[in-house]
């Protein structure tokens, strides 16, 4: 018995050694700790819609960046043109009286003394064929009828020329305001005059190429 309490006193020397009754390498006791949340663990598996064995996934398309959302289509208006009608040329019948000049002469043919003979270039000014015209002479100091006093022509067609000679019995050396009128089946044109109409001398017109169309000068 007495051996027992000299081991158990030499146990008692050795650890206050150093003073502490738990020896350093011992851990020291845990400190309290509030208890922390498990986070929550977020899974891949997608979620199960329904109470199937088999998951239902749920799918979206994603439209491609550069279409706009709910996009309309643009359907191409009809576009109506109008087409040309047909130009309808109204006829327009229209004549151009040019006095070219006149002279003089005597003529004993038809027992008249002085005469007066005027040179005529008609043009056919319209767009339409002109016929059966009719052009008169006439002079203010006029005597008696003189049967070339109206020349009759068939036809000018469209852009031509006639050139004619109209003859009138007038007073002797007298100036004789002159006017000349111009009818066809078409229409009856103003008259065209002259207070005096100048001696046309030696560019009368050749006898020949009177009455006779031909195309207008350009």
């Amino acid at each position: 018995m007495k051996k027992f309490y000299v081991v158990f006193l030499a146990m008692l020397l050795l650890t206050s050694c150093n003073g502490w009754f738990f020896q350093p390498g011992s851990p020291p006791p845990t400190p309290f700790l509030p208890a922390t949340n498990t986070p929550p663990i977020v899974s891949a598996t997608p979620v199960v819609i329904g109470g199937s064995a088999t998951p239902i996934i749920a799918t979206s398309t994603a439209l491609p960046s550069n279409t706009p959302f709910n996009a309309i289509t643009n359907t191409p208006l009809l576009i109506l043109t109008n087409t040309p009608s047909a130009t309808v040329s109204i006829p327009s019948p229209s004549v151009s009286i040019e006095l070219l000049g006149c002279n003089t002469s005597v003529d004993v043919t038809h027992g008249m003394g002085e005469v007066t003979n005027a040179f005529v270039v008609l043009k056919n000014t319209g767009n339409v064929e002109l016929t059966n015209l009719k052009a008169t002479l006439f002079a203010l100091d006029e005597g008696r009828e003189h049967p070339d006093k109206t020349v009759e022509l068939t036809f000018i067609p469209v852009a031509y020329q006639v050139t004619i000679k109209l003859t009138v019995d007038s007073t002797y050396q007298e100036e004789t305001p002159i006017q000349v009128e111009v009818t066809s089946d078409q229409a009856a044109f103003p008259r065209t005059g002259e207070p005096s109409c100048r001696n046309i001398g030696l560019f009368a017109p050749n006898p020949d190429a009177l009455t006779t169309p031909v195309p207008v000068n350009p």
